[in-house]
């Protein structure tokens, strides 16, 4: 018999049951699917996946930049639920006749559309909305810098910096972060939302102040003190200053409800 018989026979006797069976393709669809109060429909979901702590103990499909479809079919799916780099992938999973879902998590109004989205999917409208009120109240009651200046977001923490330093360019919800605590993307070129530069590149921006995303989950064995030494050894105002810091809680990168603590932590980091 087929994937696609098998898959079928399954959601044939599946569908007697009222719960969605749904596989979530990134962190951020977990926790949003958690924060609706869903996530006893979740089956299944992608690696790093941590939060809230019930997510810890679901299958994992694989990377959310590379899942593994057997599985993902092997759960029976009634919605599989990914983000625009998943587009390959969900196309797939549509040929064997699972529905899926489709979501743009790059900025913040995109963020609170697809939790209104997936909140009208799942029966959840009103959890929804209290959720998009959450980051809506963070970004109008978050604090203005006094003297406006400009920011560079880095991507990890890293000893050696002559591999590539990656940075929050544009269309992406860390610019708006920027902007709405009154500051400017040190970033000015049209080309990417995730630029990669190097020392020179770094010299060129020289940025006022700069702040380093570090994630404990996917660089765990840094050494803090030699990776911030090789970023004073960069000669920017940001240096010259004394505006470099590292910031490590576990929500920065993650766009989803938990967005609106990304941006009271950010704002308070542009304004001490």
């Amino acid at each position: 018999m087929s994937i696609k018989h098998i898959l079928l026979l399954s959601l044939f006797i599946l569908n007697l049951w009222a719960n969605e069976r749904i596989v979530s393709l990134s962190p951020s669809i977990t926790e949003i699917i958690y924060g609706l109060h869903k996530g006893n429909e979740l089956v299944a979901t992608s690696s790093y996946s941590l939060y809230p702590n019930a997510a810890k103990k679901l299958p994992i499909i694989g990377g959310y930049e590379n899942p593994n479809i057997e599985k993902i079919i092997s759960y029976a799916p009634t919605l599989v639920i990914g983000q625009t780099f998943n587009r390959h992938t969900l196309n797939q999973l549509q040929s064997f006749g699972v529905k899926t879902l489709t979501l743009n998590l790059k900025r913040l109004d995109s963020i609170k559309k697809s939790i209104l989205t997936v909140g009208k999917e799942l029966g959840a409208s009103k959890e929804a909305k209290i959720l998009t009120n959450k980051i809506t109240n963070a970004i109008t009651t978050a604090h203005k810098s006094k003297k406006p200046h400009s920011v560079m977001i880095v991507y990890g923490l890293h000893e050696d910096l002559r591999g590539g330093i990656y940075i929050a360019g544009h269309d992406i919800f860390f610019e708006d972060i920027i902007k709405a605590c009154g500051n400017t993307n040190a970033y000015t070129a049209n080309t990417t939302n995730q630029p990669v530069l190097c020392y020179e590149n770094v010299i060129a921006l020289n940025p006022q102040q700069i702040i380093i995303l570090h994630s404990h989950a996917t660089e765990p064995n840094v050494n803090v003190k030699k990776a911030l030494q090789a970023w004073y050894a960069i000669p920017t105002r940001a240096a010259k200053n004394h505006k470099i810091s590292i910031i490590d809680e576990d929500y920065l990168h993650i766009p989803s409800q938990r967005v609106a603590l990304t941006i009271k932590r950010l704002c308070r980091e542009m304004n001490d």
